[in-house]
């Protein structure tokens, strides 16, 4: 049985009060979504919408192309899945074996606090299914707790973007949350590298990882902890 993966994209388009758009990272879909397929998965994707989530136009500019992005770009059936995301509130836990959420500034907005994601979370975590998030995306952990009512976060080793990082790309007044200082006030262990160094953090089932370069390294690692 191939293993089936729910990626959780954002469907937050706004930099705030700026007319900037946002949205997901390419690079982090993009990665992560080879990584899997490549490896025999299956992946679905869903945001709180449905439908197509809001690309980062910043994350498909030449600079910022890789590989996977290329590939990405030019594949018919990547581009239909995209083209139509499940609805967070239409998918269950029981359907699959792990979730993982590429970043992006959009879920800063949407996904931390969205009901239908949390829920997910909560549910992949009590059913013992690894959760993975990159970048802005750890973000999402903050208010799920495990079976105890304890935040799944606390106690446990993370990463994510870091304060450097969110300063290099000059948004530290724009975010509504800087992903370093909430997941530390969360009472996790949070732990960086160097800025865009790929660095990735696992703590049993829950794996992280720092910014767009980590992107694929975090899927590596789900796909490990998947027995793949």
């Amino acid at each position: 049985m191939s293993s089936r993966i729910l990626m959780v994209l954002t469907s937050h388009d706004r930099l705030g009060d700026t007319d900037e758009p946002t949205g997901f990272w390419l690079e982090e879909l993009a990665a992560p979504y080879y990584a899997c397929l490549d490896a025999g998965a299956e992946v679905v994707l869903a945001s709180p919408k449905g439908g197509k989530p809001p690309l980062d136009p910043k994350s498909d500019a030449e600079e910022s192309q890789t590989e996977a992005t290329r590939r990405f770009q030019q594949d018919d059936r990547a581009q239909q899945a995209l083209a139509n995301t499940h609805k967070l509130s239409e998918v269950s836990a029981d359907d699959f074996d792990a979730i993982f959420y590429p970043g992006g500034h959009g879920p800063l907005w949407d996904l931390v606090d969205d009901a239908d994601s949390i829920h997910l979370i909560e549910t992949f975590w009590a059913q013992q299914k690894p959760v993975a998030a990159v970048c802005h995306a750890p973000i999402v952990l903050l208010h799920a707790r495990d079976e105890e009512g304890n935040p799944i976060i606390r106690g446990r080793q993370v990463t994510g973007f870091t304060n450097e990082e969110e300063e290099a790309v000059g948004l530290t007044e724009i975010v509504p949350h800087l992903v370093e200082n909430s997941l530390k006030e969360g009472g996790a262990h949070y732990f960086k590298a160097d800025v865009f160094t790929p660095y990735t953090r696992q703590d049993g089932r829950l794996i992280t990882g720092q910014n767009p370069p980590s992107s694929e390294p975090t899927a590596k690692l789900l796909l490990a902890a998947l027995g793949k």
